[in-house]
């Protein structure tokens, strides 16, 4: 995984993740399973899957599991990096020796993945999707005042929505502008951060993707890849579980482990993340979770980029110029096609991979 190799296993577009995907977990003769999505074409025509690689004894005791492309193009990063797996055979061997089962989830979101939205088909973010249902929606007070600047009428904002929204953070401070925008809404389903108001055909095929491979599993570690929040290059452990779990993940993954339900992490305290279903479905099990998170540019400008992106969902008649220009802006704010940052990604991320390996090994 030299950086100098690190492009060939990234890639430009949703298909050709896919493809590369499929062509190494074949290689590696892991057991593959596809999950069609049906009544949606990507954006060059082709099928959108999630589709898993699974390696290993099945139902095994310790399962690790590595997903991508929650955040829709976040899974350019992500495909990388489970792609990088699949062809790394010193890790693959010590995967083996230990007695651990992987299993790579790619495209949670292929929707998005392939039309270059954060959000899903529906417009719901699935890390706020995966809640309780059936009791009350968690409520967001703030983000009724903050909408109307957020996601103005026009595009680019006017000097009056950029007033406003200045107006709010001198009096919010900037955490709190962003915890009002991100950390999830219910109430406005064309607008940002929006969970949903049930489960989406991911929150269902990843559960049921989840009680195949993992009912047996007494331990489980769960790795998210995610981009777009933090210093450029960088790789944040987010710990997105329950707070009994925060001791193991800090003794699994080192002391830069952070917690955004302690408010040292870049990202807000969202409900409903993906990982968190582990709790619902393998209650059996020690779950060990993080959110990787590898950032890309300036978090108000990736904000901005999001915002674009909602906004353009609601103009559907905007020019063609601007529609192309907001897509390749929110894909350039996810993901960075360039051989150093690719180089910076694989090498966290083997790293990471190692230390949950060795979690996974001593655990009992």
């Amino acid at each position: 995984m030299h950086s100098t190799h690190a492009t060939r296993h990234f890639s430009g577009s949703y298909a050709e993740a896919r493809r590369k995907f499929l062509d190494a977990a074949s290689d590696r003769q892991a057991s593959v399973q596809t999950y069609p999505m049906d009544g949606h074409v990507g954006a060059l025509g082709e099928a959108l899957a999630t589709d898993t690689a699974y390696l290993g004894t099945p139902g095994a005791d310790k399962l690790l599991i590595v997903s991508s492309g929650t955040h829709g193009p976040e899974g350019f990063c992500g495909s990388g990096c489970q792609v990088a797996l699949l062809k790394d055979a010193d890790l693959m061997a010590r995967l083996e020796r230990a007695g651990v089962a992987l299993l790579l989830v790619h495209a949670v979101n292929p929707y998005g993945f392939s039309h270059l939205h954060r959000t899903n088909e529906d417009n719901i973010d699935l890390n706020r999707n995966h809640i309780d249902f059936g009791a009350p929606l968690p409520v967001n007070p703030a983000y009724a005042d903050v909408e109307p600047f957020v996601l103005p009428p026009q595009w680019p904002p006017t000097a009056a929505d950029d007033a406003a929204m200045a107006a709010y953070i001198e009096k919010h401070g900037v955490r709190g502008y962003r915890a009002a925008v991100t950390t999830g809404q219910y109430t406005s389903p064309d607008g940002v951060f929006y969970g949903g108001t049930a489960p989406s055909w991911s929150n269902r095929t990843m559960r049921s993707i989840l009680r195949q491979h993992g009912a047996a599993a007494r331990h489980v570690a769960w790795i998210d890849v995610h981009t777009g929040l933090g210093p450029y290059g960088h790789g944040e452990k987010i710990y997105p579980g329950r707070p009994d779990g925060l001791p193991r993940a800090l003794a699994w993954w080192g002391a830069d482990v952070f917690a955004p339900f302690e408010g040292t992490s870049a990202s807000a305290d969202v409900t409903g993340p993906v990982v968190t279903i582990v709790y619902d479905e393998c209650p059996q099990a020690s779950a060990t979770l993080m959110g990787l998170e590898f950032g890309t540019l300036p978090d108000l400008q990736v904000l901005d980029r999001l915002r674009a992106d909602t906004w353009l969902r609601r103009h559907p008649e905007a020019p063609d110029a601007q529609q192309r220009a907001i897509r390749r802006d929110l894909r350039d704010a996810f993901y960075c096609d360039n051989e150093e940052w690719k180089g910076m990604v694989l090498g966290q991320a083997r790293v990471v991979m190692l230390q949950t390996l060795q979690g996974l090994q001593k655990a009992v």
